[in-house]
């Protein structure tokens, strides 16, 4: 799927690849070959439904070998303010704008969940970021909207969040859109949102004037934590949608009812030609491709089932729970993680419609053998997943939501989450768990904490998007 080389379509677009001015790198293939090994990783930390009582934080993890401080936690950025509940966090630029002069990838956009407080930090040292700006709630409600959850930066000087709720917590959600200039909000991305009442991920395709977005529920339905009626109920998603990105205009739903129930995380290629990816349908355990015929209408297909699995605990059979995926630079690995069985998988999908299973890394959840990683006792199970730009090292997070981790999980409250790795050899096909790499938030400044989502200083697999 990966191209890396400019092509006459990439010249079409005013992308010439032999003129590179502004932030990020000019294709997939430079990201991945010429840039240096991560020294240090950004790592959203949140005391939310903790026995401690403190603000949220982001950390700085330092994953250098070489250091004397490596996989230490080596410095934290405390919110002003409690019950944020940090989840997910973009960059104010990345490559989709690398051609673009008077840009710098050099601020964090770090959104609380349940506070709907949006958070400026300026990250140029990656050492020691700090808070340099705060959008308060009552910003983001007056334009009806709460619950920030995937932040993009997009061509055009813009960063576009996706909102999960209304000012109520309740339905439909919605785009919001920031300046990247001096981060004021600009109001709602979207012009016409058709029938898209949940909302939760969202992936572009500026070159072929595409966006997807996925869903999860109203904020009001999750926020407690997970309840089986609900979904009988019908007040979890089962759709994706399809957006025109330049008119900003709704334009197709594909439905997959019980196939795929709760379709989080989207990822389409790096390769920006491609009009396809994939979606991880949570409840449902599989993994949904979707693509664009040659008529303009989008279709869809399940080509990974996770089986439910039997457990002496559970009164029914425990769903392996795919809460985040991603797809390596050169898109022929793809990646996911079955939060409740306790595995992160590795896939071929040299042929998009036929991912072949090479490897897979077993540690905590209901059925992981490894109970324990570097004398650390593991709880949860691999969750939140970022590959290195090489596509050499799998890390991950061990916290899902809040509410969710306590129902599931309820040891994460109390003692905080974990960060692990595996080491990927992609000519081998092959993944091996890391022993020597732990970091135990439970041993955070200030209490314990639950790690989540993780971004590498100078852009990574899952928030870089390419014109």
């Amino acid at each position: 799927m990966s191209t890396d080389e400019p092509s006459e379509t990439a010249e079409q677009h005013g992308h010439e690849h032999h003129e590179v001015e502004g932030p990020g790198y000019p294709t997939p293939a430079a990201m991945r070959t010429e840039s240096e090994r991560e020294k240090t990783a950004f790592v959203m930390a949140l005391r939310v439904g903790m026995d401690v009582d403190g603000p949220d934080f982001v950390g700085v993890v330092d994953v250098d070998p070489d250091s004397d401080t490596y996989a230490e936690l080596i410095d934290t950025v405390e919110m002003p303010n409690k019950g944020d509940e940090l989840h997910h966090f973009g960059w104010n630029t990345c490559s989709s704008s690398c051609h673009a002069e008077g840009l710098t990838r050099d601020h964090l956009i770090v959104p609380g969940q349940r506070s709907s407080r949006i958070h400026i930090i300026d990250a140029s040292d990656p050492r020691s970021p700090s808070i340099e700006k705060v959008i308060e709630p009552e910003a983001v409600f007056e334009h009806d909207l709460s619950a920030p959850h995937t932040v993009h930066c997009v061509p055009g000087g813009k960063i576009v969040i996706s909102m999960l709720g209304d000012a109520d917590g309740g339905l439909p959600g919605g785009f919001l859109q920031l300046d990247q200039d001096d981060f004021s909000i600009d109001g709602h991305w979207e012009v016409d949102r058709g029938d898209m009442e949940m909302n939760y991920d969202y992936w572009y395709q500026p070159r072929h004037d595409v966006m997807i977005s996925t869903e999860w529920a109203a904020p009001e339905t999750y926020y407690p934590g997970f309840d089986l009626d609900d979904v009988e109920a019908g007040k979890y998603g089962d759709s994706i949608h399809i957006w025109d990105w330049e008119t900003k205009e709704h334009r197709q739903t594909l439905s997959f009812g019980e196939e795929g129930l709760i379709p989080l995380e989207v990822r389409m290629p790096h390769n920006p030609e491609e009009t396809e990816g994939y979606v991880g349908a949570a409840l449902s355990s599989n993994i949904i491709r979707f693509w664009e015929g040659d008529d303009g209408v989008w279709d869809w297909e399940t080509v990974i089932d996770v089986e439910d699995r039997d457990h002496p605990d559970w009164d029914m059979p425990v769903p392996g729970l795919v809460t985040d995926t991603l797809l390596s630079l050169d898109d022929q690995y793809l990646f996911f993680s079955n939060w409740l069985h306790g595995d992160v998988r590795m896939y071929d999908v040299s042929d998009t419609g036929t991912p072949r299973l090479v490897d897979q890394c077993w540690v905590g959840g209901n059925f992981g053998e490894r109970r324990e990683v570097g004398g650390h006792e593991v709880r949860g199970a691999p969750q939140m997943l970022q590959l290195s730009r090489d596509g050499k090292r799998l890390y991950w997070t061990t916290s899902l939501f809040s509410t969710w981790d306590n129902q599931f999980y309820p040891e994460m409250g109390e003692k905080g989450s974990l960060m692990m790795k595996a080491d990927v050899y992609p000519d081998e096909g092959r993944l091996e768990l890391d022993e020597d790499f732990v970091v135990d938030f439970g041993d955070a400044p200030g209490g314990p904490a639950r790690a989540h989502e993780i971004r590498w200083p100078g852009g990574d697999c899952t928030s870089d998007v390419w014109q």
